[in-house]
């Protein structure tokens, strides 16, 4: 087993590391920078090194970080997910100085990070992938004939692209060239490569994922499926396990599918293949994540698996300790992204200090952050605060209870994406379990609930009236 782990991330992430390395016996090694630096990640873990007054680079010089983990002992690092998690030079440097990355080799992140290599390779396999170029784009004219053929709306699509970045829909040809050079700069300053593609656009897809493990012993499996359907411009805002759109036959042949898809390309540690369900019930092949998922959380929920804790057992070179069969669910889990944004006023950042902050709890309920109160939010990162997890029997109890642990969190002093998933849990097609990815742009006025004081403050108020009013 590894004895030290250098944690090449921040914020909430960090954190789950930490206290998967706290559980089983391993050293952790947190990195920070001055925005950080009173971070919750840094206070928890065993070692913590300063990497720069700089917000990003620190945490992005690859170098730096594998010389920092040579010289504190470090085994291993684990790069958490966003940053380097999915960059293949990161990996390979790594291996060259003897140090283990925790996730899969150089070379399948670099292939499944190239979006037309990935499709190739699941084209390869007899896996469904939605009709699109065979390669990269040359320039506009070749975009403009490929488009007539698939035939529109197309999707524009930066090849190492991710997280819902370097992605434009296009419903004409005056759209494509409007949006041609746009995607190609936001590939560009993202992602370092001005390479695009286009594939048909799935119109309002439901959006399934299925997680997977993969030892170094050729044992590969599934631990079944999510449903991240509830998204704004590409952005995950509810995941939810297993998908309750599913049946079972279609639950069974996308975990198939999945494991094929893994095995195809050799793949090691914990990853992710994406699929969208279009309408008439057939699965694409979208993407494959190579790295821990922000949504892991969920699947650990209903399946009673450390997936973090897995990937580090496999990066050390053991087997996985469960088998296909051996792997059962148990209810529905739901997370909610508690993202420090405004709803009402376009969802724009919403940084600054924490006045006040306590998590929910009771049965069924989990919250993952590094957040507390008096921490000032840094604006140079991801708005994401927090990650409620909650989870029931039913798909009614889950959302009973998705409702009481939000009115439950008590976070104050910033605007926050609450009051929003409150209204649509309430929603019916969401109670019904009837969405897909155009869910909220079909529902924009779920923005427009009343600034109602959340139930604590509410208490608070009540309480203070009728001592004023009492005397006491």
């Amino acid at each position: 087993m590894l004895r030290k782990i250098l944690i090449a991330n921040r914020g909430e992430i960090a954190v789950r590391i930490i206290r998967a390395c706290t559980e089983m016996g391993i050293r952790s090694v947190a990195i920070y920078s001055e925005a950080d630096r009173f971070g919750l990640h840094v206070k928890k873990a065993d070692e913590s090194y300063f990497i720069g007054s700089e917000p990003l680079a620190g945490y992005l010089n690859v170098y730096a970080l594998v010389d920092l983990a040579a010289a504190t002992g470090c085994d291993a690092i684990h790069p958490g997910y966003g940053f380097l998690s999915e960059n293949a030079q990161f990996a390979r440097v790594c291996k060259e100085r003897g140090i283990i990355f925790i996730g899969p080799e150089a070379d399948v992140i670099e292939r499944m990070g190239d979006k037309t290599k990935a499709r190739q390779a699941m084209i390869a396999a007899g896996i469904p992938v939605t009709p699109g170029t065979d390669g990269n784009l040359e320039n506009l004219e070749q975009a403009l004939e490929a488009a007539e053929k698939i035939g529109y709306p197309i999707m524009l699509k930066a090849t190492s692209g991710g997280g819902g970045r370097g992605i434009r829909r296009c419903d004409s040809s005056a759209e494509l060239v409007k949006n041609y050079d746009r995607v190609i700069s936001e590939a560009t300053k993202a992602f370092g490569s001005a390479d695009v593609f286009l594939e048909k656009c799935v119109v309002n897809p439901r959006h399934i994922e299925v997680q997977i493990l993969a030892d170094s012993h050729g044992n590969t499996i599934h631990l079944y499926e999510r449903d991240c359907s509830i998204q704004r411009r590409n952005q995950k805002l509810i995941e939810i396990a297993p998908s309750p759109q599913l049946e079972e036959a279609q639950r069974q042949y996308i975990g198939g599918l999945a494991v094929l898809a893994a095995k195809a390309v050799g793949y090691t540690n914990a990853g992710t293949i994406e699929f969208l369900l279009d309408e008439n019930d057939r699965f694409y092949f979208m993407e494959m994540n190579t790295r821990v998922q922000v949504e892991h959380t969920i699947t650990e929920t209903i399946t009673g698996v450390d997936i973090v804790e897995e990937q580090i057992r496999i990066a050390a070179g053991l087997t996985l300790r469960f088998k296909q069969h051996e792997i059962l669910r148990r209810g529905y889990a739901i997370q909610f992204r508690i993202n420090a944004e405004d709803p009402q006023n376009d969802f724009l950042p919403s940084f600054g200090r924490i006045s006040r902050y306590y998590a929910p709890g009771g049965p069924g309920v989990r919250t993952d952050t590094a957040i507390y109160t008096g921490y000032e939010i840094p604006p140079f990162y991801d708005s994401m605060l927090a990650k409620v997890i909650v989870s029931a029997m039913t798909w009614e109890d889950v959302i009973k209870r998705g409702e009481r642990s939000l009115k439950d969190m008590g976070l104050f002093g910033i605007k926050t994406t609450i009051p929003y998933y409150l209204e649509i849990l309430k929603h019916h097609d969401f109670q019904e379990a009837n969405f897909n990815t155009g869910f909220i742009e079909k529902y924009p006025e779920l923005v427009n609930y009343s600034n109602k004081l959340q139930p604590a403050e509410l208490a608070k108020v009540i309480a203070a009236a009728m001592a004023a009013h009492t005397g006491l």
